[in-house]
């Protein structure tokens, strides 16, 4: 044993980590702080606590699981979404910061719309979903998953955000969604394609295939929610697709040949195309 200092421990865990995680420091930091059941800020209080025996082997078994390439969100259980803390499981994709994007688009876009129906497609955590009702508690939003676990995971995570007039269910895309319309459906789909060389690189290597592969180059269900979308949406109702930086105007092209107006693309926090929505066309008048 080491008899660490939470500050030995921290820069021990942050020596570990360089060679497999771009923030080492804060892995370590997070890991021991969740072994101490403790807040960040605890660490920064208390560097000098000596850490008791069974605290230190358990920081070290997670230490080697982090050098072995498993998410830090898998091995805590939780992610931090929109300032939202989700559970998360190996079920599910891990919610990113640059989904978050998507987030503040549709919350721009209908800022002034307190009534608003909306449909979050493959919810997974229920991160956009539930990022949406926190911000808009009058707005009425669905959502699906095909993954049964997945849509067990999203519910306990709208229970414990308090955000339990999200309808959450089981749906293989629009296979069980109700014939009504909406103003808005948004989608985190699978969109990487199988020869994919990133799919055996970093945290995806831990997370299901089922929600990160579709056929046809990645492309496969943004084509099948984008046709089937248009018997849901409103007139002038809102498509947004996340997608890969490099599909934005294969995204595009889909919407503009199914009819779709006007469609724009949105670029992550890292300056990549990422985000691509847009509008059906205007009711007919008789």
């Amino acid at each position: 044993m080491h008899n660490f200092t939470i500050a030995n421990a921290i820069a021990y865990g942050q020596g570990k980590l360089l060679s497999c995680s771009d923030s080492a420091k804060l892995d370590a930091q997070i890991l021991l702080a969740f072994v101490l059941d403790k807040a960040h800020s605890y660490l920064l209080s208390w560097p000098e606590h000596v850490l008791t025996p069974p605290v230190e082997q358990a920081y070290l078994a997670l230490l080697q699981r982090r050098i072995q390439g498993e998410p830090i969100a898998y091995i805590t259980g939780v992610q931090e979404f929109w300032s939202l803390p989700f559970f998360v499981s190996p079920a599910t994709l891990i919610p990113r910061p640059d989904t978050e994007v998507l987030v503040e688009l549709v919350l721009e876009h209908f800022s002034d719309v307190k009534q608003l129906t909306c449909l979050d497609l493959g919810t997974g955590t229920g991160a956009i979903a539930l990022a949406l009702a926190s911000e808009q508690a009058d707005w009425q939003i669905d959502a699906i998953d095909f993954n049964i676990d997945a849509v067990a995971l999203a519910k306990q995570n709208a229970k414990n955000l308090q955000l339990g007039h999200v309808n959450i269910y089981q749906s293989n895309w629009f296979s069980a969604v109700e014939a009504h319309k909406y103003d808005v459906i948004v989608s985190n789909p699978p969109y990487i394609d199988a020869l994919d060389e990133h799919l055996s690189q970093g945290d995806v290597r831990f997370e299901p295939n089922s929600a990160l592969i579709a056929p046809e180059q990645g492309l496969g269900d943004i084509k099948h929610i984008a046709q089937q979308a248009l018997g849901f949406l409103k007139p002038q109702g809102a498509l947004y697709f996340e997608h890969g930086f490099e599909q934005a105007k294969a995204v595009r092209d889909i919407l503009t040949n199914l009819g779709f107006e006007s469609p724009q693309t949105q670029k992550d926090f890292n300056g990549h195309d990422r985000i691509t929505w847009a509008l059906t066309c205007k009711a007919v008048e008789v």
